[in-house]
């Protein structure tokens, strides 16, 4: 019984962290990825007019919707320069994703300063050596002009616009050195693109962002890929999936060896009650019957130790929740080992259990209590 309550225990605390880990990931990405995002089979930018932006503000469970135009360009600071991706995003951009919370110096002002203003990752700012406290001038952001005739003077063949820092973001270092945030102007500016956009990006009401999706995606047709934000880094959290299963399943083989006690246990008890069995089936007592017995005595060692086990768990999950026992170090995103407590786990653990319980009491009581051994 100790063995399967100390062995449910591990399973439901690192069920818990690898869904905590999740979790933590999904927040991360949630501060720069929409529920929803919008784009195109071929090519890099399209065209969406605004009846099309008002069909999908209209579908039920649509809160927000933003438009977004991206690039390569080379963002230069006196002799600091650094190649980034610029993403020129409109006012909703800020109600359709996280992006406030991430902000680690200054204030998000794209739209509501008088200058014009960059957010930069936190990974952009130290490589080209920003402080938004002290910093003295603009910055240049530079990308290749397109669609023109080439001239001689090679500064004829690029489009440079003047930026001030407003704002400093950290996530982690997947977008802290990738990624800088412009108004959707200066971006159609610096990249000689007046109409199209890169992207439109949905945010949804609480649990309906399956069916936002589905419906975009026949009111749009093919032509578009309309992806929620699982399927935007399906590789990262299909992966997460995938060591969370492996996880379970080795949990699972300990689970097996340890009900092996179960075997032992209802082993001696059926030769240490040899002669109550007798005697139970001298008075009339069906072979059934006896083994319904010693079934039921399987079971309950079982279902008590994963009641114990389950309780057991919780309660450490609760403590690391709580105090945050298990920490990592200054440097991480996030200071303490996350948990994140599923109902749906404790449903696959204790049904799990119980059927290895089951298959694990049923063979020393159809061994041991054979007609020719209770005669």
């Amino acid at each position: 019984m100790i063995a399967i309550a100390v062995t449910t225990a591990a399973l439901v605390v690192i069920l818990s962290a690898m869904n905590g880990l999740t979790g933590t990931v999904a927040e991360l990405y949630n501060a720069f990825e929409p529920d929803i995002k919008i784009g195109v089979n071929k090519g890099k930018n399209f065209n969406f007019t605004n009846d099309q932006i008002t069909k999908i503000k209209g579908i039920n469970g649509v809160k927000a919707v933003s438009c977004a135009l991206s690039d390569k360009a080379l963002i230069k600071n006196s002799e600091q320069q650094v190649l980034v991706t610029i993403k020129g995003v409109d006012p909703e951009f800020v109600k359709v994703t996280a992006i406030e919370k991430s902000l680690i110096d200054g204030n998000y002002s794209l739209y509501s300063s008088k200058k014009n203003e960059i957010l930069l990752g936190n990974g952009i700012a130290n490589q080209l050596q920003i402080n938004i406290k002290e910093y003295v001038s603009d910055l240049s952001i530079l990308s290749p002009r397109r669609g023109k005739a080439e001239s001689l003077n090679p500064e004829e063949n690029i489009n440079q616009v003047y930026v001030s820092p407003g704002a400093i973001f950290s996530l982690n270092d997947e977008f802290d050195y990738q990624y800088a945030f412009v108004s959707l102007e200066t971006a159609r500016k610096l990249f000689d693109e007046p109409e199209k956009i890169s992207s439109v990006e949905v945010l949804c009401e609480e649990g309906s962002t399956d069916d936002v999706q589905e419906n975009i995606k026949e009111m749009l047709g093919s032509a578009y890929t309309v992806k929620n934000r699982f399927e935007l880094n399906d590789v990262l959290f299909k992966t997460l999936e995938t060591e969370k299963l492996a996880t379970f399943l080795i949990l699972a083989f300990i689970m097996i060896i340890a009900t092996f006690n179960i075997i032992g246990a209802l082993t001696m008890l059926i030769i240490e009650k040899r002669k109550d069995i007798k005697t139970l089936y001298s008075l009339g007592a069906g072979l059934p019957l006896i083994r319904n017995i010693f079934m039921r005595e399987g079971f309950l060692i079982t279902g008590i130790g994963t009641a114990i086990g389950l309780l057991l768990g919780l309660f450490v999950c609760w403590l690391q929740i709580e105090f945050h026992l298990v920490k990592f170090g200054d440097e991480f995103v996030i200071p303490y080992y996350p948990i994140e407590i599923q109902f749906k786990d404790f449903i696959w653990i204790f049904s799990l259990i119980m059927l290895i319980g089951f298959f694990a009491a049923l063979y020393p009581v159809r061994v041991f209590t054979r007609k020719d051994l209770v005669h």
